[in-house]
Order: structure tokens, then C-alpha cells, then sequence
């Protein structure tokens, strides 16, 4: 799944989406997605300005995304202006590696379950070979009106 594709699934704008391609999806079962770490980033202006590093929370951020697109594939949804995803809850947070500009981050995300529009993944990020986090994620999806 290219960006043209991902940004008609997901409802994230730049500078927050946190998704450039989906490099495997096995249907209800996982994802594999890509984020390319660039210095242009703006957060990199105030984390920190003397050695740059990529915040925890956007790595988590990052995995959701991830996950969300899983979750749409999954359900046979396709996004529209009253279907949000929302986080529910994150469990067993790890940050194993910092993640600075140049880096390719590989988020690897698994369906636990669904139920009722709400969703539990588990989900690992990885530079190379080297896992940079890890994380249990929950997220709903909802209807608004």
C-alpha cells in the first residue's frame, strides 16, 4: 500500500501521520508499515535540538496508525467523516533503542482480538534488526454523528 492509498484510509495529515508505506498485510492477522525518519521533522527542533530524537509517544503513534489501518482492512471499512479511531489504552510500553534522523522505522503490528468496535494489538517497532519498542495497544472505532 503506497502513501496515495494510505492517505485515503487514514484521516492523519502531515505533520502527523506517521505512515509512509504498508509493506505487508495479512487480512485480520498483522501488518508490517513504514515510517522514513527525516531531520526535517518538526518535532526534531525541540527533541532535542543537540542530539535529535524521536519521542516515545510518536513511536506509539506511529504503531497505532499502523494498527488502525489493519482494523479498516480487517473490518471493511472504508474511512469517511464520521468514523474515528480513537486510542483506548496502551499497556507494557517498552523503549528499547532511540530512533534519530536517517532511520527507517518498521512497525510490525498483530491483531489480538476485536470486539464490539474495540481492538487489542500487540505491536513492535524495529530499526534493522534492533526492536526500538514494544507495546500492547487498544483503540476503538466509533461512529459519530
Amino acid at each position: 500500500m503506497d502513501i496515495h492509498q494510505i492517505l485515503k484510509k487514514l484521516p492523519h495529515r502531515y505533520p502527523f501521520l506517521m505512515v509512509d508505506r504498508v509493506l505487508e498485510i495479512e487480512r485480520g492477522q498483522r501488518i508490517k508499515a513504514l515510517k522514513n525518519v527525516s531531520i526535517n521533522e518538526p518535532f526534531f527542533q525541540g527533541h532535542f535540538p543537540y542530539r535529535p530524537v524521536m519521542p516515545g509517544v510518536l513511536m506509539l503513534e506511529a504503531m497505532a496508525q499502523a494498527a488502525a489501518l489493519l482494523a479498516f482492512d480487517a473490518a471493511g471499512v472504508e474511512i469517511d467523516d464520521k468514523t474515528v479511531y480513537y486510542f483506548a489504552g496502551i499497556d507494557g510500553a517498552r523503549f528499547k533503542r532511540p530512533v534519530e534522523p536517517g532511520d527507517q522505522l518498521v512497525m510490525e503490528v498483530f491483531l489480538d482480538r476485536a470486539r464490539a468496535g474495540i481492538y487489542k494489538f500487540k505491536g513492535v517497532t524495529r530499526v534493522g534488526a534492533e526492536v526500538a519498542c514494544e507495546a500492547e495497544l487498544m483503540c476503538t472505532m466509533r461512529t459519530v454523528t
